[in-house]
């Protein structure tokens, strides 16, 4: 279930945000991947029911139903997130992030390490213009940094033709064919045949498509460019959780992050991928979120 609510920020705009879990539990924020959005953190409602955690998920803003915001920054989300925190009247809080809002919430903690107490990382986006080569990355998105450094213009209109066919809700009896068409690594692919774990991850892209093909592109540009802060200046603590399998960032890359974050626990779980990693061990990372 989606119960959208709307905070109107200092700027004019409006930022949407869900929430999951136990409604009087400890705080954590859900910084959704890309291309996704705030419903993505349906991944965490049942463990954070059974452990008694509040999760409250924002779309991005110029995602599904947060206003566009133009010349946006990795380091402009901090002051947002304090905003929500402050309307929830929640002072510290820890934040969860999946793989592209993996950068959110690095520029949180580093921005505001007085109010995030922790954050976990499950299968996290690296800073991609700090990596000496693309090796470790899905072939894909080594094909859409060419593009974005060579041909910008043509990039955009791949988004908006992604957009049009994305935003197209197959019926429940093609999954399958959805999941054998995406060439996913097994342990993915076996995941995501729970009704929920799809509903999760896919859902929540083709409403991010269907609103917002504008604010994805930006959100994906974003992440091509420099973040603003290096990650050795990151001292809040992380749990950064990767699984051996992940395709979209391999453990190299996990390794070369970890190795910079200067209060940094990794957790390398074998055999599992990009989407296996969280919608498995979701209630295990929320758990040793919790504890730190």
């Amino acid at each position: 279930m989606d119960e959208c609510k709307m905070l109107r920020l200092q700027n004019g705009g409006e930022l949407a945000y869900v929430e999951y879990g136990s409604a009087t539990g400890p705080p954590v924020l859900f910084f959704h991947g890309w291309p996704s959005s705030r419903t993505m953190a349906q991944l965490t409602d049942t463990a954070a029911r059974e452990l008694g955690v509040k999760i409250i998920s924002a779309d991005r803003p110029g995602i599904r139903d947060s206003s566009f915001q133009p010349n946006r920054k990795l380091v402009d989300w901090p002051q947002i997130v304090e905003q929500l925190a402050d309307h929830l009247r929640i002072q510290r809080f820890r934040i969860l992030a999946i793989s592209g809002g993996a950068p959110y919430a690095y520029a949180a903690a580093w921005k505001i390490p007085d109010r995030v107490l922790a954050i976990a990382i499950a299968s996290g986006a690296p800073p991609i213009v700090d990596l000496s080569d693309y090796s470790g990355l899905l072939s894909l998105y080594r094909r859409l940094l060419w593009l974005h450094r060579f041909s910008p213009p043509v990039l955009r209109a791949l988004f908006y033709l992604t957009g049009a066919i994305a935003r197209i809700r197959p019926p429940v009896r093609l999954r399958p064919v959805v999941l054998k068409l995406l060439q996913l690594q097994p342990c993915d692919a076996t995941s995501l045949e729970d009704s929920v774990a799809f509903e999760a991850c896919f859902e929540s892209q083709r409403r991010a498509w269907r609103a917002s093909v504008k604010g994805l592109t930006v959100d994906a540009e974003i992440f091509a460019a420099p973040w603003g802060f290096p990650l050795e200046d990151v001292d809040v603590p992380v749990r950064l959780w990767h699984g051996t399998k992940d395709r979209a960032f391999s453990t190299r890359v996990a390794e070369y992050v970890a190795a910079r974050l200067p209060n940094c626990e990794a957790r390398y779980v074998e055999g599992e991928g990009h989407y296996s990693l969280p919608i498995r061990h979701m209630r295990e990372i929320l758990a040793d979120l919790i504890a730190v």
